[in-house]
């Protein structure tokens, strides 16, 4: 039998066997009591749905693209699921997750620059209506554990108020693995762990945040009732985002890794592999891998200079090139019909709200304008997929091509502008995409890239604002031919600028001072008020001031009146 993550798998073993004596100590009755009421209760249609979502992997990280990092369990629940060979996400955080919440592009939601910072009074627009919402009207139990990332200024932004019945885990970007603290700047530090909608002081134990999420997870499949209802379970790892730290006896593994970084970075996975082990493990112990539908996905590219590798794509996290938004992902389900397949049609982050949604049998309403398709029968039955394009983002905050203008763009399109197309077969990319070399593994910016094709780094003063690739026959953007096609290039802007008109103004407000966590008893979390909120808090500062006024004033009635009884005697 397979030993379960040395002392730190040791220590969630133990915790996993703990919670399953829990519910066997129960006792007798218990269980008796349980299977009568099973012999009442037809199983649930409707299948359970776990999502997997991680950060920062890059596209070669992962054993069955040819990397040398271990992950066992990913390629085994890979090999026997379907993997998705054309799939793309966001090349940030924040981005991707609000995409996956919604089913809608980021210049629908107003995200369409950068990502959601800590000091910034910005979250998921509350209007959006959001996946675990649509699965709870469909009957189910959700749950998150894990990095949100979507905003917390104030309390409805909350992942328990955006329709997640728990929530366990992050509400930044990125902290320490341990501690949970994070720093956005001198004198800007909090501690970032939350049950529910408050600062998880008693839930931590200074548990790796790996180990923390899986347990958590595990114990949400201990205590629900897999036949009674169904189950929507988001798990969102901060692992393998930076900083690059895991417990040292991973390390050991890959002794044989010269850079420091990459070392790291490969321990990290493994660590991340072991918990999918142990998650998988307890979906079958606690009965509900047979109904349930596993999807496992990266949120953006992985970034070189923290050890990960995108190799042979192009580019890196942050980037509209293949290295920043092609990703690993794959579902891995009982229930799907052509297992041990690969996807090749196209698949975009925004398609799992539709699929899971129809999926869990909820309902899709025309007014929530999704942007997503339902490519279920694409990745169980392998038929075409119903997306053709994916529109991978327009900023128009971020214009820094010198020499990007109209005429450039055909009088169609202003290529200042960073923006990025795929349809069909091709891709189209104005402005400046972001760091463009390819990065073989182990090899960084700062030193000597020694491959050919390492001359071809574009120079941003030589005036080169817009690029044409057919992604099918060149996947790693090598050839560009925006001069061979130009009508390609006219009619892609043509299409860039009609979803242009679609677009709503972007969201991205300055730092708000008040969001220091020192004003919020050291905690990163909500501290924006609204005008009601604001309204009810004066009323309540009103009406101590006047009961505090109206104790002094009988005070000192009381006083006069004892004084002139005085003078009086």
């Amino acid at each position: 039998m397979r030993l379960l993550w040395g002392p730190a798998s040791f220590f969630l073993g133990f915790v996993v066997a703990q919670t399953w004596s829990v519910h066997t100590s129960w006792g007798k009755w218990d269980s008796r009591e349980r299977n009568r009421d099973n012999e009442f209760e037809k199983p649930s249609s409707q299948p359970h749905i776990v999502f997997i979502l991680v950060d920062d992997q890059g596209f070669r990280d992962v054993g069955y693209h040819g990397a040398e990092i271990k992950t066992p369990t990913l390629d085994r629940l890979a090999a026997q699921g379907v993997k998705l060979e054309n799939y793309y996400v966001q090349p940030l955080c924040s981005p991707s997750r609000s995409q996956l919440m919604t089913g809608r592009y980021q210049i629908h939601t107003g995200l369409q620059h950068s990502i959601i910072r800590p000091t910034q009074p910005n979250c998921l627009p509350l209007e959006n209506v959001t996946l675990p919402q649509k699965l709870k009207q469909a009957g189910y139990s959700t749950h998150m554990v894990g990095k949100w990332h979507l905003g917390f200024y104030k309390r409805g932004c909350m992942p328990t108020q955006r329709g997640f019945d728990t929530f366990f885990g992050s509400l930044l970007g990125s902290g320490d693995y341990y501690s949970h603290y994070k720093c956005e700047g001198p004198g800007m530090c909090g501690y970032d762990l939350h049950e529910g909608e408050e600062a998880a002081w008693e839930q931590d134990r200074g548990l790796y945040s790996t180990v923390m999420f899986t347990r958590k997870a595990i114990s949400i499949l201990a205590k629900h009732n897999p036949r009674r209802q169904p189950l929507f379970l988001y798990l969102a790892y901060q692992a393998v985002h930076s900083p690059l730290q895991v417990p040292a006896h991973y390390l050991d593994r890959y002794k044989g890794i010269p850079n420091l970084h990459r070392r790291k970075y490969a321990a990290m996975v493994s660590c991340l592999d072991e918990a999918i082990h142990n998650l998988t493990l307890a979906l079958k112990r606690y009965g509900y891998y047979d109904n349930t539908v596993i999807v496992y996905s990266s949120d953006n590219g992985g970034q070189p200079l923290a050890g990960a590798s995108n190799w042979p794509l192009r580019g890196s996290k942050a980037t509209y090139w293949e290295g920043g938004i092609r990703a690993v992902g794959f579902v891995h389900s009982p229930l799907l019909v052509n297992k041990g397949t690969k996807c090749r049609s196209l698949v975009h982050i925004t398609d799992w709200f539709p699929t899971l949604v129809t999926l869990g049998e909820g309902t899709l309403d025309e007014d929530l304008n999704l942007d997503g398709y339902d490519v279920w029968e694409a990745i169980s039955e392998g038929r075409p997929s119903p997306r053709q394009d994916i529109l991978h983002n327009i900023d128009p905050v971020y214009i820094k091509a010198k020499n990007g203008s109209w005429k450039a763009g055909y009088g169609i399109w202003n290529t200042a502008i960073q923006a990025a197309l795929r349809v069909g077969h091709w891709k189209l990319l104005t402005g400046v995409p972001g760091y463009s070399d390819w990065v073989p593994p182990q090899t960084f910016s700062n030193q000597r890239l020694t491959n050919r094709w390492h001359n071809e780094r574009v120079h941003w003063d030589r005036g080169k604002s817009i690029w044409l690739f057919n992604i099918t026959s060149d996947p790693y953007e090598r050839v560009d031919l925006s001069q061979r096609y130009p009508h390609i290039v006219k009619k892609m802007l043509m299409r860039l600028a009609q979803y242009n008109k679609t677009a709503v103004p972007v969201r991205y407000p300055a730092k708000d001072l008040r969001s220091n966590p020192q004003y919020n008893g050291g905690v990163w979390g909500p501290w924006y008020k609204d005008e009601q909120e604001e309204q009810e808090e004066d009323e309540r500062f009103n009406n101590l001031l006047t009961n505090h006024l109206g104790k002094r004033r009988w005070k000192k009635k009381t006083k006069n009146r004892k004084l002139k009884r005085k003078v009086e005697e």
